[in-house]
């Protein structure tokens, strides 16, 4: 048993009210959060880049890589995947956030394992909170990082926004063995906006697990398929400083001024 009732039971009475009462959002971090072994094994079978075929997501808002699908992922790995999915783990969220009925997800949709490339990023967002195939309501987010010697220079700190998106009310670096569990509603804002500045061949790796329930408080969110993504003060400041220059501006400055930029990225590595 990689997660123990007994550990478990523990952390949600020594982290309820700190859960419950956290800005800008319901959330908590715990460190060492499972047995270091049995982490050190599935960060042994984390698949590289190129292993498998990821599902890769590209654009403006995010630049990610991502594997749900059970083929794969190791055994090992998969064996605390279900661990993540057990009553025992599910009664520890019930107790630590105080939403009670949760269900896990066997699909892992959205889930399974992230990894985020060097120049990779994920812009501030909420999430889609409802199962296109269970059709329930997403509650909880459950991440935990694989990060040895994670460098502060590195960046991908995961960032917790309020709810106008006006202010980042917390930073947590993605180390080895940190969970971090927090609520999915409309306010829960959150991401890693600026590229990861890793080396080349290293990555920023998680395990992402997402729990919902038959309904939720009417007050928390519209219900959505969808994520929401939203720009930092510093994003909107730059969108308009585009729009204004681009009045005096010939678009194919822009243009050139973009292409050059990705090939300085290329041959830095992408750092």
């Amino acid at each position: 048993m990689v997660l123990s009732s007994g550990k478990l039971t523990e952390l949600a009475d020594r982290y309820r009210d700190e859960y419950q009462n956290a800005a800008p959002f319901p959330h908590i971090v715990i460190d060492d959060f499972l047995e270091p072994d049995a982490l050190e094994t599935v960060l042994s079978e984390f698949p590289a880049p190129k292993s498998i075929e990821w599902e890769g997501y590209d654009d403006a808002q995010q630049r990610k890589l991502g594997q749900k699908k059970e083929e794969g992922i190791g055994d090992y790995t998969r064996f605390l995947l279900y661990q993540f999915n057990s009553a025992p783990f599910v009664s520890f969220l019930e107790q630590l956030t105080g939403i009670n009925g949760l269900l896990p997800d066997p699909h892992f949709w959205g889930g399974g394992l992230h990894q985020i490339e060097p120049s990779g990023f994920l812009k501030i967002h909420t999430d889609f909170n409802f199962h296109p195939i269970l059709k329930v309501d997403r509650r909880i987010n459950v991440l935990v990082y694989l990060n040895k010697d994670w460098d502060e220079s590195y960046g991908g700190e995961l960032q917790l926004w309020d709810q106008d998106v006006s202010e980042c009310r917390r930073r947590i670096a993605p180390i080895f063995n940190r969970c971090v569990i927090f609520n999915t509603t409309d306010y829960s804002y959150h991401g890693h906006p600026e590229p990861v500045a890793c080396p080349a061949g290293q990555t920023r790796k998680s395990i992402a697990l997402y729990y919902y329930s038959n309904g939720r408080p009417a007050n928390e969110t519209k219900r959505t398929a969808w994520t929401n993504w939203q720009m930092t003060p510093e994003e909107r400041k730059a969108g308009k400083l585009k729009r204004a220059l681009s009045k005096f501006v010939p678009p194919i400055i822009f243009d050139i001024k973009k292409t050059a930029s990705k090939l300085i990225t290329r041959d830095r590595g992408g750092r």
